[in-house]
């Protein structure tokens, strides 16, 4: 500790050499190093009070939404339960530590008599530099913080006297309190950020606080070059135009690259938790463009992000969207039926359009149904389900304004459910080493965040994740009509992530259990997003298929499947070829805004997708 500390000492007042050039330092030179001190001092101090003064209302007024302590005041009274560990544990405790200090600060020496570098016995990627074991005292703070995590983790894990999903919850909430502890998030116990320190002359932090109050300004942490990317310049590029809109949605039609198309055409619906480029990040990487490619008619539906003016939208209300959108596009290219594809929570809904489609026997308009990483079933629906508790919800309902919910709230949600990778990874980059942001496509639409409807937000989780109602016959309506989801007949195309976090695999697994017609699931390497965003030309992860009629459940399956290497999209244009091949000229209405008697509103990728 005292040779990091001389070291430091050193660099900060180490003289530069004289600026003539023969090696000779400068006298005057350990001044301008205290000069820059000083000058970095004061920056930041300004920086500060001009902060405060012109935000004082609205930090005093509301917490700015991408605070993640707002999140872990709710595990508050959960963390209370925390018993304290019996005496044998404690003494289990004491004795372990006692060794790991012992091992660290009192090192063996070898048989040449020189001593031996101390055997770390935890290892994690946060302390993986090597200026984290250069130090007894440094590696003896992380290898003390991951042990303690490590007990703290596994007496939550014994807890027997709650009930068991109160013990996720905790289990969660604990997880969460370690790693926002962690000694890498602090600039005294980080020495990677000392040192960044010492050798900019409290440059580094200067960068650092900017960051910061940029980020507390706007609400939110930035991920990305936030300069880097505009939607309709350098993503969301494909070429389409805005053929449909109402108060809800805009409906995008896609330019043509082939001569001939399929008859049947496809209509996309994202989540509207998010913006629907997703699937459009680039060329490289866009399925939409891919789809075009394959000789698909392709319409994506562009939600809007919710204002005062969709205060009172509900589930009723999307799920006429969709069956409006699939509506228009086969009055406008005048066919029977459609392909649909639903991601993510439009997903979900898609299988109660589905359901209500059945019910008023109008379910031909669906020629087949694709959901990407979707849910119906809720029993196991993962780490979300720690949010749906009493408290939490009417943490959510404090949120709300002008009846919808801001989206910076729901990203520190799902930030918070990869603490580690998405929260405090980049409070180490961007607050405490100050470093310049990277232009990261994927990053930069994980932040463009979209607003909720309030009213119909507060229903979806009670109604679906906390309650599970919709594979309840009956139990649920929609435009008046009971949502049964084993009415549905319709041959669908089921894709998991192996490793997604958001809609676990076994829980979209379980669309095979209530529909009744031909599937065929697809479990693809990764997780969320990359194991939806992953296009033949990446060459990257794999997927599984199981080709057996009698597999009822998913370790069955995973039992039996053959890996695939790469991407499971050309798997997914087969099966949609296979239920309809018949193609048709790509004139008329099938190239958008061809004619002047095609009127369009404008060119994708629309106003909704831009707006805030």
């Amino acid at each position: 500790m005292l040779e990091a500390q001389a070291r430091w000492t050193e660099m900060m007042f180490a003289p530069l050499a004289d600026a003539s050039g023969d090696g000779k330092k400068s006298s005057t030179a350990p001044m301008a190093d205290l000069q820059k001190w000083a000058e970095n001092t004061t920056r930041m101090q300004t920086m500060w009070v001009e902060f405060c003064q012109n935000h004082a209302l609205e930090a005093t007024g509301e917490m700015m939404a991408g605070d993640p302590a707002k999140w872990f005041a709710m595990f508050e009274n959960w963390a209370a339960q925390l018993p304290f560990a019996d005496p044998a544990e404690q003494q289990r405790w004491w004795a372990e530590s006692a060794q790991l200090w012992q091992a660290l600060v009192l090192p063996g020496a070898n048989e040449a008599g020189e001593k031996d570098e101390p055997a770390l016995p935890r290892e994690d990627r946060r302390f993986a530099d090597p200026r984290w074991r250069e130090q007894p005292v440094v590696a003896l703070i992380h290898q003390t913080y991951l042990l303690l995590s490590e007990r703290v983790m596994a007496m939550v894990e014994k807890m027997d006297h709650v009930d068991p999903g109160k013990r996720e919850q905790l289990k969660f909430a604990t997880q969460a309190m370690a790693e926002a502890l962690s000694p890498a998030n602090f600039a005294a116990t980080n020495p990677i950020v000392l040192d960044r320190i010492m050798e900019t002359r409290g440059e580094s932090l200067v960068k650092g606080m900017e960051n910061l109050l940029r980020d507390l300004q706007k609400g939110q942490l930035t991920h990305s070059d936030p300069e880097a990317f505009e939607v309709g310049k350098n993503i969301a590029t494909t070429p389409g135009q805005v053929v449909y809109e109402t108060d809800l949605f805009q409906l995008i039609q896609y330019t043509p690259t082939t001569d001939k198309v399929l008859s049947v055409p496809l209509v996309i619906f994202p989540p509207w938790i998010n913006r629907f480029y997703i699937l459009d990040l680039n060329e490289k990487k866009s399925f939409v463009k891919w789809a075009v490619d394959q000789g698909l008619s392709v319409f994506m539906v562009s939600w809007k992000s919710a204002d005062a003016s969709l205060k009172d939208v509900v589930w009723d209300d999307y799920i006429a969207a969709q069956i409006e959108a699939i509506d228009h596009v086969r009055k406008r290219l005048k066919v029977e039926n459609v392909h649909t594809i639903g991601y993510c929570v439009a997903g979900t809904t898609l299988a109660a359009t589905l359901a209500v489609l059945a019910d008023r026997k109008d379910i031909d308009k669906v020629k087949s149904a694709t959901f990407f990483t979707a849910q119906i079933d809720f029993s196991d629906a993962g780490e979300l389900l720690h949010f749906i508790g009493n408290q939490q919800m009417a943490a959510i309902q404090s949120l709300e304004r002008d009846g919808f919910l801001d989206g910076r709230y729901m990203a520190a949600t799902f930030n918070l459910l990869r603490g580690k990778d998405l929260i405090w990874n980049y409070v180490v980059r961007n607050y405490l080493l100050g470093e310049d942001y990277t232009a990261f496509d994927l990053l930069h639409w994980n932040g463009d965040v979209t607003n909720l409807p309030a009213k119909w937000h507060r229903a979806y989780l009670q109604d679906l994740y906390r309650d599970n109602l919709l594979v309840q016959p009956g139990k649920l309506k929609a435009l008046g009509h009971p949502i049964d989801l084993t009415k549905v007949k319709v041959p669908t195309y089921v894709q998991a992530g192996k490793e997604d976090h958001i809609a676990p695999a076994t829980s979209v697994w379980k669309i095979t259990e209530h529909f009744s017609g031909p599937m065929r699931f697809v479990l693809a390497g990764s997780g969320h997003i990359a194991g939806v965003v992953n296009p033949p030309g990446a060459n990257k992860y794999q997927y599984w298929i199981n080709e057996a009629d009698d597999v009822e459940t998913l370790e069955e399956f995973r039992a039996g499947a053959t890996e695939h290497p790469g991407s499971w999209w050309p798997d997914w244009i087969d099966w949609i070829r296979a239920h309809d091949d018949e193609e048709t000229t790509a004139t008329g209405k099938r190239h958008p805004g061809k004619t002047k008697a095609d009127k369009i509103i404008e060119p994708a990728p629309g106003r909704y997708v831009k707006s805030r």
